[in-house]
């Protein structure tokens, strides 16, 4: 019996309004060289079929402004549509990244706790002294750290399906 061909691995990534969408580029090129990830562009989709191409969807980073959409079921944009459809058994990882003091309002820790009730994979946030100058926590984690859990979520949801 001849072993089975695996196929490219699909990441869809969303990206929010967040400062930290300028490491979008690094990002991306990190994913790019993950062993097996998909790297052709295709026609533009409408949200179901994205939910359906993807394996794996990351949002990244997540604002303040998008994690209230998605706790509130908001869709009124093409990624908060996404998330409305996911297929919850496959695994969706979110990084925040947002001012400290947003961070810290309870508002958000109720938000996170939400979304992780959904079975969605945090990928905290860091502390550092942020663009605007303040410093503490809603640094959105380093680029590395969040290509490292990519890649340990995609292999283990490829050694499942």
């Amino acid at each position: 019996m001849a072993t089975p061909t695996p196929r490219e691995a699909h990441v869809l990534v969303g990206v929010t309004g967040s400062v930290a969408a300028l490491k979008l580029p690094l990002l991306i090129s990190g994913l790019l060289k993950i062993p097996g990830m998909w790297t052709q562009r295709s026609d533009p989709v409408l949200h179901i079929e994205l939910r359906r191409w993807a394996d794996v969807m990351l949002i990244a980073p997540l604002d303040a402004n998008t994690l209230g959409k998605i706790y509130s079921g908001v869709c009124d944009n093409l990624l908060t549509c996404v998330v409305r459809a996911w297929d919850i058994t496959k695994p969706l990882l979110f990084c925040p990244a947002m001012n400290t003091a947003m961070w810290n309002h309870p508002i958000t820790a109720q938000q996170i706790k939400s979304l992780l009730s959904f079975g969605y994979t945090e990928i905290p946030c860091i502390e550092k002294t942020l663009v605007c100058g303040d410093k503490g926590l809603g640094a959105m984690a380093e680029v590395d750290n969040i290509i490292d859990k990519v890649r340990e979520v995609l292999l283990k949801f490829q050694l499942q399906g």
